[in-house]
């Protein structure tokens, strides 16, 4: 579908900024899309998968056993979905522990783009009843199994992409607070954006003259 305006949606992203009192990004920050741009979400099956993944990373780092969550992965057939990085932790716990445990705000994220959670706040922490909607990992939950509990309901692409520009510039203006000094607006600092940001960047899928392929999850570019 198409995607909307572009400075529309970026100036109704800083008319939240400023209502947090967030510092504002220069004028010169780039746009999430273009004018005539298309706009999609990644395939339904692909977001559970990759929200029932990190869900899995993030289990491991609050103590749940390596042959449990490889024997998960493999009754679940989502292996194959697991990057390098995340298979390094999940079997050997090498890797940096307290980013794996930032993956919980990108599992919200997706949960909200999945229509399992009601709300993506910048102000507040993840909905307490999250972990009941993702798989029953220590019941044995497989994917299959959770998926047909779960019904999801995904949401438009345009509302998802319209809250990827917010978060894009949520992501600037926590960082830009942060450095200062200046106080947030909420329950969540910039980790916490970040991954939201990051999660939603890897589920919207823009199409136009400059955008590349769609990217892996390790390839989504933070930076700017």
């Amino acid at each position: 579908m198409a995607a909307p305006d572009p400075r529309g949606v970026r100036d109704a992203s800083l008319d939240e900024l400023e209502r947090l009192g967030l510092p504002l990004p220069p004028p010169q920050f780039p746009l999430v899309w273009e004018p005539g741009d298309t706009v999609e979400l990644r395939g339904t099956r692909d977001i559970e998968a990759r929200t029932a993944v990190l869900h899995v990373v993030v289990a491991r780092c609050f103590g749940m056993p390596t042959d449990l969550a490889m024997q998960w992965l493999l009754a679940s057939h989502l292996v194959d979905q697991v990057t390098p990085p995340e298979w390094q932790f999940v079997m050997g716990g090498s890797g940096d522990h307290r980013s794996f445990v930032l993956h919980h705000d990108a599992v919200f994220a997706l949960a909200w783009v999945l229509g399992l959670s009601k709300h993506l706040d910048p102000t507040s922490a993840p909905e307490q009843r999250l972990m009941r909607q993702m798989p029953d990992l220590p019941a044995g939950e497989t994917f299959d199994v959770w998926r047909a509990r779960a019904l999801v309901a995904p949401r438009d692409a345009v509302e998802v992409a319209a809250l990827l520009d917010l978060y894009y510039c949520l992501d600037w203006a926590f960082m830009a607070a942060e450095k200062d000094g200046l106080p947030l607006p909420g329950e969540v600092d910039g980790n916490a954006i970040g991954q939201r940001r990051w999660a939603l960047e890897w589920a919207v899928v823009f199409r136009g003259p400059y955008h590349e392929p769609p990217p892996g999850w390790e390839e989504i570019d933070l930076s700017v």
